[in-house]
């Protein structure tokens, strides 16, 4: 897909485990310009599908992507925030028409260890490249659509 300076892409990142999902961006700029990229910071996971929202109703962005490490703490909460947050993205995407995309992680086993951390950050990166060449796709498909 041949980018247009208009071309604009959202990406949303929980900070929760920021030294690992910060790596999916870091993917991510590798094949988009950081300058067709807005970067936002949410506290979570579970904030993830209200920012990415406002963001595809705000009619500035072509895709939002949305990054989380959603790790089994030894509570229920993790499946159910993992389902949550999926759930939720794909419902903004369908509602809005502009893609979500989710680079939304969820181990089945974890552990902060050094080893863990060095195999899950550069994960991300991989994650994040994925992320880049998905939205290129998405939004050259939609635009073979509007034409």
């Amino acid at each position: 897909m041949t980018q247009t300076p208009s071309t604009r892409f959202a990406f949303v990142k929980a900070r929760w485990h920021a030294d690992i999902v910060d790596r999916a961006y870091a993917g991510f700029i590798e094949i988009i310009p950081v300058e067709q990229t807005d970067v936002i910071d949410v506290p979570g996971a579970f904030e993830l599908p209200l920012m990415a929202q406002k963001l595809a109703l705000s009619g500035r962005y072509s895709a939002v992507i949305c990054a989380a490490f959603v790790v089994d703490g030894g509570i229920y909460r993790h499946d159910f925030v993992a389902s949550a947050v999926v759930d939720g993205l794909m419902r903004v995407g369908l509602e809005t028409g502009v893609p979500v995309l989710s680079v939304s992680l969820t181990p089945h086993h974890y552990q902060e260890t050094a080893h863990h951390t060095a195999i899950y950050r550069e994960h991300f990166v991989t994650k994040g490249r994925e992320a880049a060449q998905a939205a290129l796709g998405v939004v050259a498909a939609h635009g073979t659509l509007a034409a």
